[in-house]
């Protein structure tokens, strides 16, 4: 079981994973939500030590009841479909930047201006909606309902409408909002207005995310496996013994 998870996305398992013990946790009574939910004068503040921590879980709470098991859901299956398969992520902690600018916007936007105190849904939404970017015409569900998946943002924001609230429905259109910024940004300006790309993936991210040597990374295109850096030597077979065996002399390259 654990290696089936470590097998899984990194930022997707990592973040489905963490709203499923903090929610389970918080909705038993184990821990307190209050602790956890943003609260912009607990984090932004010089009179007591800055809470925050409030920045990363308010997006490891899920919705009560049937919220437990749609949110992760929604979360991972969207979310690992873009870390796994799309183009956009194709280097190491592209996901990861992508992720961290879409909840810097749900921040700002959400927890600023909606006041709102959770952005579960707003995250999930942001997948969604990059997710049916790049695959507008493959066939998704949702409960009995089959539709192309252009449509899923906006049958994502109606349900929860209509189950939850329209507050509720207006934080998780934010994610909408930031996942269009990102492509914008990233795609549309600088493909057709001429303008540059400011969001690049810094060298000390891919070094987070990046596989050694010989790793092997499963891709929807095929599988990739990273190679020698330019600092590590290349071994060569020889036909003779190294310098350091008995005074022999160096050996030399098959041809040579």
């Amino acid at each position: 079981m654990a290696d089936v998870f470590w097998s899984l996305p990194p930022v997707t398992r990592t973040i489905t994973a963490s709203a499923v013990v903090v929610s389970a946790l918080g909705y038993s009574g184990i821990i307190h939500f209050m602790n956890l939910i943003f609260f912009k004068d607990a984090i932004f503040t010089v009179r007591m030590i800055p809470q925050i921590w409030r920045l990363v879980t308010a997006f490891m709470i899920t919705g009560p009841k049937l919220g437990i098991l749609l949110d992760p859901y929604f979360l991972y299956q969207y979310g690992s479909g873009l870390e796994i398969e799309s183009s956009r992520f194709s280097q190491p902690g592209d996901f990861f930047v992508y992720t961290a600018f879409v909840a810097s916007v749900i921040v700002s936007l959400a927890g600023y201006v909606l006041h709102s105190y959770t952005f579960l849904g707003a995250l999930s939404l942001a997948f969604a909606y990059t997710y049916a970017q790049d695959n507008p015409t493959r066939q998704v569900s949702l409960f009995i309902i089959t539709f192309q998946a252009k449509f899923l943002p906006f049958a994502m924001i109606l349900m929860t409408f209509v189950m939850d609230s329209p507050t509720s429905a207006l934080t998780q259109a934010t994610g909408l909002l930031a996942a269009h910024l990102f492509d914008f940004l990233t795609r549309i300006w600088p493909a057709f207005g001429g303008g540059r790309n400011y969001i690049s993936t810094p060298q000390v991210v891919k070094g987070w995310f990046a596989r050694g040597p010989g790793g092997v990374q499963q891709r929807s295109f095929g599988t990739a496996f990273q190679g020698r850096t330019r600092d590590e030597p290349a071994s060569a077979r020889t036909s003779g013994r190294s310098g350091g065996w008995d005074g022999l002399g160096p050996g030399r390259r098959l041809g040579e």
